[in-house]
């Protein structure tokens, strides 16, 4: 006795749901972040960041880099796009979706992701465009409801779901084993819990494991990284087990640290694993007859042709990333067309074995000498205060605390952003400090800045409520103010940010 043909009524229902929270969490973010990063008067601004692209591109800027903001890059503008996709982003939480909902969610958050510069080049951002274009092509034409009679789920379009998640795990596994040797030799996770971006508080007692389980904790990140993606484009019960085990590996990423909305994405791309007959066990009655009664319900074929012509584009799209996924200089997260329609992905090919911070330093003394009192700029979730518990974040994003992860793996010459950050800090702009944690610093701009490199370190068990150590490494950044010519000449030296 053959099976009946899946339906994925409850697929679509589920996915575009945990899409739109991944959303809402993305335009949360640039509500507070994005005009102090790149706004008008932000670190790296937008306007003249498009302008630089225009002179070097010419004609063809536009299509090089599509966004909106080509058409007014005002704050005004940009405060439009992101309220935009915050209400549509909720409109998709509660089930209203259709074609020219997902399409706006997509283009508004591309026209941001463009223009972020430094600050959004991140795997999930390119992540949530291709996963946010996928999704236009399973939503209803015109009805928003979530149960829209006939317009059922195309198939093809959870089929490219399913070559997604691939990707982003197999691509994943690969440039681990291809990327640092803790990973063959099964140690990388005796320094990850404590060398990664940002901390949770469990990460600090997933770093005092035993050294046997983080073994057996990067054995099993192989297997399902390298293993499961296989079975997931495999028959039905075989993709619902791996389906099962990648959202446990996504859930316990997201108990042992803060990685911005990169698992709760992952995890819902995951979701096209699953079909209605599964999923009906876990959804309300109602739900599931609801969606039993729509089963026979069949694709109209202008609907099948457009998604099959949608698979022949991806299809040819995914040349690049297999290249580069079979090439033994796999690199990760990278876009091969200006929409980001299909990418190559990975994370974590080298892993830290030491946790150094840039820490600002701020004084309001008239000489920055030996007998100065800094105050430090404590940032919202990067480690700081040894005291100050690590936060929970995930899913928002805090960019400026990535960045700063990144700047102390290389040095200040490298990272011309930081510079502005300085400059920004000596002159009191409030755009700026909001991206700092509030309620320890001076009400008046600080006379000097600097720049220190710490090392920190988790504390042990029993040694008191600190929860990290730290020892001064070197100076990062000398002391500059405001009226210093050496401010100036610094950021000519390393140029003006574009």
């Amino acid at each position: 006795m053959t099976e009946a043909p899946a339906s994925y009524w409850l697929t679509r229902f589920v996915f575009l749901r945990l899409l739109g929270f991944v959303y809402f969490f993305a335009f949360l973010c640039a509500l507070g972040q994005f005009l102090p990063l790149v706004g008008e008067h932000g670190l790296l601004p937008a306007p003249a960041f498009l302008e630089a692209v225009r002179d070097a591109r010419g004609g063809g800027a536009a299509w090089m880099l599509p966004t909106l903001f080509w058409l007014d890059a005002s704050d005004t503008a940009m405060r439009a796009v992101i309220w935009a996709g915050l209400a549509l982003s909720l409109a998709l939480v509660c089930g209203l979706a259709n074609v020219p909902s997902l399409a706006a969610l997509w283009l508004l958050y591309m026209s941001l992701a463009h223009v972020g510069q430094i600050f959004y080049g991140y795997g999930w951002e390119i992540l949530l465009l291709e996963a946010g274009f996928l999704a236009i092509f399973m939503a209803p034409l015109w009805r928003a409801g979530p149960f829209p009679e006939r317009s059922p789920t195309p198939e093809i379009v959870v089929w490219l779901l399913r070559w997604l998640v691939f990707r982003v795990m197999f691509g994943a596994g690969l440039i681990k084993l291809r990327g640092d040797p803790c990973w063959r030799d099964l140690t990388c996770l005796v320094y990850h819990y404590e060398t990664q971006p940002i901390p949770n508080p469990l990460s600090w007692y997933f770093h005092h494991l035993p050294g046997w389980f983080h073994a057996a904790e990067v054995l099993f990140n192989h297997f399902v990284e390298l293993a499961l993606p296989w079975l997931v484009l495999g028959p039905r019960r075989a993709r619902h087990a791996a389906g099962v085990l990648l959202v446990a590996f996504q859930l316990l990423l997201i108990l042992s640290g803060n990685l911005s909305f990169l698992n709760w994405l992952t995890l819902a791309v995951c979701i096209p694993c699953f079909d209605d007959r599964l999923l009906a066990r876990l959804v309300p009655a109602r739900l599931a007859a609801r969606a039993e009664a729509l089963r026979d319900h069949e694709l109209s074929r202008s609907r099948f042709s457009a998604t099959a012509a949608l698979a022949v584009v991806v299809g040819l799209l995914s040349l690049n990333p297999v290249a580069n996924m079979l090439s033994p200089g796999q690199i990760m997260n990278t876009s091969f067309d200006p929409l980001h329609l299909v990418n190559t992905y990975g994370a974590f090919g080298s892993v830290g074995r030491v946790r150094h911070e840039v820490v600002l330093q701020g004084t309001l003394d008239l000489r920055p000498d030996a007998s100065a009192r800094w105050f430090d700029y404590e940032l919202p979730c990067k480690p700081g205060d040894v005291e100050r518990a690590p936060c929970v974040t995930s899913p928002y994003h805090r960019r400026l605390d990535w960045q700063m992860w990144f700047a102390a793996m290389s040095d200040a010459e490298r990272e011309p952003w930081l510079i502005r950050v300085v400059d920004k800090l000596l002159q009191g702009d409030a755009g700026t400090l909001s991206l700092f944690a509030s309620g320890r610093l001076p009400a008046q701009p600080p006379r000097f800045v600097r720049a220190e490199l710490f090392r920190y370190e988790f504390t042990r068990p029993g040694e008191g409520p600190a929860w990290w150590r730290r020892k001064h490494v070197r100076s990062y950044l000398p002391a500059l103010s405001a009226d210093d010519p050496a401010l100036r000449n610094l950021a000519a030296a390393y140029g003006e940010p574009r």
